[in-house]
């Protein structure tokens, strides 16, 4: 089973050794020599990232788990292609929710941690809505398929968990100021506020542009946080 473990407010997914892909290896070479890197394992590698895209894309077109006859021609391979690389969809839906793990961590560098309220409410809202609108398709995948296989229940809880862990660092000096259990349960309601449910609330069912439903964020996150001494 993947490993798990927190940097910051970050999710980091880890294989044990034994899990790694093959396709990362490189053989041993003599001292001063350069490792030897598996060309056709690269290859695989590669493909194995365009199914993922691809899967991706067809969820932003449609929010609902695609054939694999579907994958295959987006991603401009043969069905065989991605069972020989992923057991079935399940896994392939598994992978892509590492590789969206993965990427939101990336693009989600904490920005503005020290600054004044006003700053870290932007900063904050301006990144989880990013992370919103590029992953909501894949969202609506997740919960709707998680009660499948626990490891796919896992990467969704971790999901949320990563929400409040940004959101003790993001407002730390407001939050210092509560007893439990009050400081978690503002945390849980934030939390609800500035979901992946919430934005698609906003964005879908009642129209609102991205600037506008930040703003509505922004507002509702200034109203529920207490004021720092």
């Amino acid at each position: 089973m993947l490993g798990y473990f927190w940097a910051g407010f970050f999710v980091i997914v880890v294989q044990p050794p034994e899990r790694l892909e093959p396709s990362l290896a490189v053989s041993i070479s003599s001292p001063g020599e350069r490792p030897r890197v598996d060309g056709r394992r690269l290859r695989s590698e590669r493909t194995r990232l365009v199914i993922i895209e691809a899967f991706l894309s067809l969820l932003r077109r449609d929010p609902k788990i695609p054939t694999a006859a579907e994958i295959a021609e987006a991603a401009g391979c043969s069905v065989r292609s991605i069972f020989e690389r992923f057991a079935d969809l399940n896994a392939l839906t598994l992978a892509t929710a590492d590789y969206a793990l993965a990427q939101a961590a990336a693009e989600a560098t904490a920005r503005d941690v020290n600054a004044d309220r006003p700053t870290r409410i932007r900063s904050h809202v301006a990144v989880r809505a990013i992370a919103c609108e590029r992953w909501l398709p894949l969202w609506r995948v997740l919960v709707t398929t998680q009660e499948q296989f626990a490891e796919l229940r896992l990467r969704v809880s971790l999901a949320r968990q990563g929400n409040v862990a940004r959101m003790r660092l993001m407002y730390g000096p407001e939050l210092a100021t509560l007893e439990e259990p009050v400081r978690e349960e503002l945390l849980v309601a934030m939390a609800a506020l500035i979901s992946f449910e919430s934005w698609d609330q906003m964005r879908d069912c009642f129209q609102l542009s991205i600037e506008t439903a930040q703003s509505a964020w922004r507002t509702a996150i200034d109203r529920m946080l207490p004021q720092a001494p």
